[in-house]
């Protein structure tokens, strides 16, 4: 049985700007399926895209893109191959003013390659498929801001590249657009095979619609995983909401090795001692007159990962 390559492998990648570092020494080996790349603005990820896309060769170190080197200044030909394999929607709108949408797409994929014939009916495929069909003949800079956030999606969908760099791609949108986008998202990857990277530095993005998460900060990888483990469940961790004058309550968990590690809208943050049974909770609360309201797990954020990770 054959292998399938790694999505993206990365070995000690660097990119300087003269004094400024915005890649230092990245290591990374990525399987396919739906990644985000996780960090705050400044971090590197717009930089990491388009290395990944060949529009910048790295100061050193290699890479590959499904067994696929990295091209460099002068190496249009590895360069091509890359943009074959790859759909890029950029973070900013990119539009060409005065085409419409089927236009502007249908030129995107002559650029990739496609003869015009090809480029036209995938155009047609694609808008439909995004729910801009009766838009198509509409000049885009008269699109909506969700609009065209699709037909970017569009342009990067044309021909049908196994693998998708997606630049912040729910900027500008309401809460409607954004879920509308992500449920796109989800659905390429999960419906149509596609590997994405969607790098964002919107933790919830993220957590809606990827597998793995990779952490940048200051140019340097912090962390990598899947995120249902990175996720994890804190055993000795809940939440408690109680209701009565619970000072009886409080110094009785304390006593026994409860510790509440803070309070915020009059939750408790709490940690028990190990071989803790939960029914202590009812059984104290009934002896102090105290209604327990709500017992929860404090699950682990993705926010609390992340800060850690950068922290």
């Amino acid at each position: 049985m054959e292998l399938m390559p790694d999505l993206i492998r990365l070995e000690s990648i660097s990119r300087t700007f003269g004094a400024v570092v915005a890649l230092d020494g990245v290591t990374l080996s990525l399987p396919p399926g739906r990644i985000g790349v996780l960090g705050p603005n400044g971090a590197g990820k717009s930089t990491l895209l388009k290395l990944l896309m060949g529009l910048l060769p790295p100061t050193g170190g290699s890479g590959f893109v499904l067994d696929q080197p990295l091209g460099g200044d002068n190496d249009t030909a590895a360069n091509w191959r890359l943009r074959q394999l790859i759909g890029f929607m950029p973070e900013a709108d990119a539009l060409v003013p005065g085409l419409t949408g089927v236009e502007y797409v249908a030129l995107a994929g002559e650029l990739y390659g496609m003869s015009r014939r090809q480029a036209q009916r995938r155009a047609h495929e694609v808008l439909s498929y995004l729910e801009l069909e009766e838009a198509r003949y509409r000049r885009v800079e008269q699109y909506s801001a969700g609009m065209k956030q699709r037909v970017k999606l569009a342009q990067a969908l044309v021909h049908d590249p196994p693998v998708l760099l997606l630049d912040e791609p729910t900027s500008g949108l309401d809460p409607a657009g954004r879920d509308a986008m992500l449920r796109l998202v989800g659905e390429l990857g999960t419906d149509h095979g596609k590997s994405v990277l969607l790098s964002t530095h919107l933790l919830a993005d993220v957590q809606a619609v990827c597998e793995r998460v990779v952490i940048i900060a200051g140019g340097k990888v912090r962390g990598v995983g899947e995120v249902h483990e990175l996720l994890a469940v804190r055993a000795d961790r809940f939440k408690l909401r109680v209701q009565g004058e619970a000072d009886g309550f409080r110094a009785q968990l304390t006593a026994r090795g409860v510790a509440v590690l803070g309070e915020q809208n009059g939750e408790w943050q709490i940690r028990v001692p190990a071989g803790w049974a939960n029914a202590e909770f009812f059984r104290l609360a009934e002896a102090h007159a105290v209604t327990v309201r709500s017992l929860r797990r404090d699950d682990e954020t993705l926010e609390e990962v992340f800060l850690k990770s950068v922290g």
